[in-house]
């Protein structure tokens, strides 16, 4: 059986306590506005751990903004294109009991640990998401005032 959004939030919050110390991110948000979401930043990028109660599976995507787009991807391609990781399904996303949650936020995890010190400025943010194959949405361009 999936696990309960707080046994999640219990989860995230036991898994990415020492990640989130050694790199200094604030956080956890919780939110359950759709799915149970827990997200943690620094430096203007966001990862956001879902949980998927139909998948019974869990993902880190990361989310970067700029005035201009809005940049997501998740964790496993940027850790790719970081070269920090060597090829696909090195991390489990499954979440359909509490064992398989816990493996997979712990391999989600070290991937944010390796990734995140690669993520130093917004112009290496932005090349490395966008060869990690990271969907964009374009903000639109207020007008000038008069």
């Amino acid at each position: 059986m999936v696990p309960s959004a707080k046994s999640f939030f219990e989860e995230v919050r036991a898994v990415y306590a020492e990640t989130a110390a050694a790199l200094e991110l604030s956080g956890p948000i919780e939110s359950t506005h759709v799915l149970p979401v827990s997200t943690y930043e620094s430096g203007g990028v966001e990862y956001e751990i879902a949980l998927d109660f139909r998948d019974g599976s869990v993902e880190c995507g990361v989310l970067f903004r700029t005035d201009s787009v809005t940049l997501t991807v998740d964790i496993e391609p940027l850790a790719i294109a970081a070269g920090v990781v060597e090829k696909r399904d090195g991390i489990s996303y499954s979440a359909r009991n509490l064992k398989q949650l816990r493996k997979s936020l712990l391999g989600q995890a070290g991937y944010v640990q390796r990734v995140h010190p690669l993520l130093t400025d917004a112009a290496t943010i932005e090349d490395l998401m966008r060869r990690a194959g990271a969907h964009e949405w374009h903000r639109p361009r207020s007008a000038p005032e008069q």
